[in-house]
């Protein structure tokens, strides 16, 4: 824990022991630091509004005058159960502490002690600058993130080193807002929700399937190109399948629940992987057949608890643009996992991303302890992670290492990118794979003829499309590119006496393949631009009499006042050459 995480980690306890100051029977649990600041849930017998946060930060302030030090103290299972008898939470924390045969640790500032494991800011009234930070909303919480436990309230604060931080990050998170896909999803009428159809399950409009579509056939016509076969695989299969992966076991509670069909037991499948090893499986190979990569657009079911459900980004099912290669030995795989990135980075460079900047590599480590979670066998740990390790070297790209962050079958590079407010999400991933192999007997005949294990390399080159689809949209805040903009090009003719002519430069794009579409609504022609500005379309066909009679249209762009006269063949020739 950093310096930062340590003073953000101490205003969690300064926030409740402020609470506690001015809401004596509230029952504080948890409070750990964030990326930007702090958070600490509580159990209030009378609810709490935004309202009382300023209310809330004036005792915060008042309180930190007599936290001079933060003392630690290693205290008696006795001790702890007798400070916290009335609060139930802190209790069933004590109960595991206990149960891993840990120790108890209290951590003291001014009359505020809590059950901790650490982590602060040593002398917090001289470390703490209390204009560098701010409780920012409330939202609801279960106990331990579980929904069948008690429903909490979780007050989030920011935090930072200087009020110049804060200033900053403040100013950023406004503009977040403004960018937040679920806002500009319905502004621009890309997608929306049902209750009756249910959480985590998003219906996307005509507009949004168009942003879809143009993703799929970019990366499928992609991925093609770069020697992929694109197959087709069920969304669900029998629970056998992924208990002889090793997923059901794994990644259990993160699946559905087993249909029972016809006393056979069928799941929503929840990865591909294991389907297209069967594919893999369902004819002989030899290594003249290696690389062999099996690509598809794979739906894909995972249960998400509703607290984390969250417009496109997180959801309950998407559609994932997977891959799985073959490939005869790791020397090939190397070579498969630095082409796979190759495809990444050209995908990045399409969204207008800088390498370093806007996204960067993680070689995500196994943790070799942990014999519950990796697959043991040191030497292909070993191997895998060399290679990995060299792909990265030669590319001479921005990349970190973290251990613990491994898949349970081999080493992985994540791509990281930046969302919005700064922080980084794990957007696509290539995996090496040892242990998939020996459970599925993946096999081809090498050049003597014999039998010889494959190694698979695991990867996605846009991740989720839904989840894409909401990163795209933050990031352009809605006015996509021309290539991506579910509409591209809008006409509008001055009066209804140009309709015929609007309708036949309509056509005249359709013909080259732009997203076109005709607004000849009663309002006037000025309220039409400013509802085609407010809808982000790039383009803007003004059409009169003058245009009729010289075969021309008037462009106007989305972001400019700035008018042209150009005939439909200069039009295209010269804006419509971005195109899928």
């Amino acid at each position: 824990m950093n310096d930062l995480q340590k003073k953000r980690h101490t205003f969690a306890h300064l926030l409740a022991a402020a609470v506690l100051k001015l809401y004596p029977d509230a029952r504080p649990t948890i409070g750990p630091p964030t990326d930007n600041g702090f958070y600490y849930d509580f159990a209030f017998s009378t609810p709490i509004t935004d309202a009382d946060l300023k209310k809330i930060e004036k005792q915060m302030k008042k309180t930190i005058n007599t936290w001079e030090t933060m003392e630690v103290r290693v205290v008696s299972e006795e001790e702890a159960r007798a400070q916290f008898k009335d609060n139930k939470y802190k209790t069933e924390l004590i109960d595991g502490i206990v149960a891993a045969d840990q120790e108890i640790t209290f951590y003291t500032a001014g009359d505020f002690t809590d059950l901790c494991e650490g982590g602060h800011a040593a002398e917090p009234k001289k470390e703490l600058d209390m204009k560098a930070f701010t409780l920012a909303s409330l939202a609801g919480a279960y106990w331990r993130g579980d929904e069948n436990n008690d429903q909490l309230t979780r007050i989030y604060g920011y935090a930072f080193n200087t009020k110049e931080e804060l200033d900053a990050f403040m100013v950023m998170r406004e503009e977040a807002k403004k960018r937040d896909h679920r806002k500009l999803g319905k502004e621009l009428d890309l997608f929306t929700t049902s209750d009756v159809v249910g959480s985590g399950l998003p219906l996307l409009t005509e507009k949004g399937a168009v942003l879809r579509r143009v993703l799929e056939r970019f990366i499928v016509d992609e991925e093609i190109k770069r020697g992929y076969k694109h197959v087709y695989t069920q969304d669900m299969a029998k629970v056998e399948l992924y208990e002889k992966s090793g997923h059901y076991p794994y990644y259990k509670d993160s699946m559905y629940a087993p249909i029972d069909v016809d006393g056979e037991r069928f799941m929503l499948r929840p990865m591909t992987c294991p389907h297209h090893f069967e594919l893999f499986s369902s004819k002989p190979h030899s290594y003249r057949d290696l690389p062999l990569r099996y690509a598809e657009i794979a739906k894909l079911y995972r249960y998400e608890q509703s607290g984390e459900l969250s417009g496109l980004m997180r959801v309950r099912s998407f559609n994932l643009a997977d891959a799985h290669i073959f490939c005869a030995d790791p020397e090939q795989a190397g070579s498969e996992i630095s082409s796979a990135l190759d495809l990444i980075d050209f995908v990045a460079e399409k969204f207008g991303l800088t390498m370093g900047e806007d996204y960067w590599y993680s070689l995500s480590l196994g943790d070799r302890t942990d014999d519950k979670k990796y697959f043991k066998d040191e030497a292909a740990w070993d191997t895998a992670e060399d290679i990995l390790r060299n792909v990265l070297e030669k590319r001479d790209c921005h990349y970190v290492e973290n251990e613990g962050e491994a898949a349970f079958y081999g080493p992985k590079i994540d791509i990281q990118m930046k969302n919005v407010l700064g922080k980084e999400d794990t957007a696509f991933t290539v995996q090496y794979d040892f242990v998939m192999p020996k459970r599925f007997d993946l096999k081809y005949k090498n050049a003597s003829g014999e039998d010889q294990e494959c190694v698979v390399v695991h990867r996605s080159s846009i991740g989720a499309l839904e989840r894409i689809i909401a990163f795209l949209i933050e990031r352009y805040a809605g006015a996509f590119p021309f290539w991506l903009s579910p509409v591209q090009v809008k006409i509008l003719p001055i009066t209804s006496e140009i309709d015929d002519y609007a309708f036949e430069v309509k056509k005249e794009l359709e013909k080259v393949g732009v997203r076109v579409d005709v607004d000849n609504d009663s309002e006037t022609l000025g309220k039409r631009i400013r509802s085609a500005q407010k809808e982000k379309v790039p383009y803007m066909l003004v059409v009169g009499k003058e245009e009729v009679e010289n075969k021309t249209v008037t462009v106007r762009a989305r972001d400019n006042q700035e008018q042209i006269k150009l005939t439909i063949d200069e039009f295209i020739s010269n804006y419509c050459t971005n195109l899928i």
